[in-house]
């Protein structure tokens, strides 16, 4: 079946608020007659506000790169997911690498992000990946179903239908190393598979998965052309609108 692609930009911790603004108005032109693509940019929690108010009126949608599960409470430094669709976020990255490997979140932690998100109306962008010790032994396909069947925990399958999930080498993440477009669509196979064991065909057919890891204009046509992959989540190619239109509009 046909599955819309989706592009999003997960800045990281990157771009002022007026860098923000800047960079997005930029970009709004170079991808105004795109309808074919969901098109996401991902901010930090300062720049969200500023990003969401200057994209109005465009085809681009607002994404967030964290969110807490609870509604309100004692949780310094976190946000909740009505504090973010109060400024317009539609979408949120949710267990990325970084947030595992520099601040300890864990799957079951993800899962609970991912389930306060989507209760909110903001579909998750649920990651996940595997190291390169763990691709070298040969183990990789069964650690990434692991964090699928975890991340996934709870949810009805018309509600998985719903969600997006982004698989990203943790080897392949800024490092200018890039899966080849079978190790690519090895692994988002993998990944429909497992929620289709989970939740039918119907949940796996329609979920969208993106591949990610240093995804460059150059590569983004022949990785489109993976059954199984249904669009990219995208690093440092973001930060600059020429590239990251020519990822878009691939």
């Amino acid at each position: 079946m046909a599955r819309k692609p989706i592009i999003a930009g997960n800045w990281k911790m990157n771009n002022t608020i007026a860098a923000g603004v800047e960079l997005v108005k930029e970009l709004i032109p170079l991808v105004k007659d795109n309808d074919k693509v969901d098109i996401v940019v991902c901010p930090t929690s300062t720049a969200l506000a500023g990003v969401s108010e200057a994209k109005k009126g465009s085809n681009i949608h607002v994404g967030a790169q964290n969110v807490h599960w609870e509604k309100s409470g004692a949780f310094t430094g976190e946000i909740s997911a009505d504090m973010l669709t109060e400024i317009g976020v539609e979408y949120c990255v949710l267990g990325h690498s970084e947030r595992r490997d520099y601040f300890g979140e864990t799957d079951e932690g993800v899962n609970k992000r991912a389930r306060a998100a989507f209760a909110a109306g903001i579909t998750p962008i649920i990651c996940c990946g595997e190291s390169l010790e763990i691709r070298e032994k040969g183990a990789y396909l069964e650690k990434v179903a692991y964090q699928v069947k975890m991340a996934l925990d709870g949810f009805k399958p018309e509600e998985v239908e719903k969600l997006v999930i982004a698989y990203e080498p943790i080897w392949a993440i800024g490092t200018g190393k890039t899966a080849t477009f079978d190790q690519a669509e090895e692994v988002c196979k993998h990944i429909r598979e497992t929620v289709a064991a989970a939740y039918g065909q119907k949940a796996a057919d329609e979920i969208r998965i993106q591949y990610g890891g240093s995804v460059k204009p150059a590569t983004i046509k022949d990785l489109m052309q993976q059954p199984n992959v249904d669009g990219a989540l995208v690093g440092g190619a973001s930060l600059k609108a020429k590239d990251f239109s020519e990822i878009v509009n691939f």
